[in-house]
Parts: C-alpha cells; structure tokens; sequence
C-alpha cells in the first residue's frame, strides 16, 4: 500500500528530528527544549512523534527490497 501523504509526513518529522539532533551534539543546543521547555508534555509528544516516525520509516526499506526484485 502506497500512502504518500504519511510518507512525507514521517520523513519531515524525522528529518526535523535529525537536525534537533545535529544540533544537540554540534552545538550542544536542544530546539525542542528551547522552544517548548525541557520536559515538558509537548517537547515528550515530539520526542515521542519522532521516534514513532523514525520507526515507520524502517518500512521503507521492505518497500524498497520489494520495489528493486519487481524490476529485477
């Protein structure tokens, strides 16, 4: 099943994740505690949003494996 909108959706919020990390260990700077407060109920959704997206995204890889054999 191709859902694109939750694709994308999981991409940027990964990638956003990404670059909150980046910045955590090249600057030692949280965005998600600066905007929102550290341990805060909101910055936990984010955090929790992030790794929920990050998992989704492991299947994309199956989709990939499967995509490379039917051109195959």
């Amino acid at each position: 099943m191709d859902n694109k909108i939750l694709n994308y959706t999981a991409l940027t919020v990964t990638i956003i994740g990404a670059v909150n990390w980046g910045l955590i260990g090249f600057f030692n700077f949280n965005l998600v505690s600066w905007l929102f407060g550290s341990g805060s109920w909101l910055s936990r959704v984010i955090y929790g949003l992030v790794g929920l997206c990050g998992l989704y995204l492991i299947t994309l890889y199956g989709q990939l494996c499967a995509h490379e054999s039917a051109r195959s």
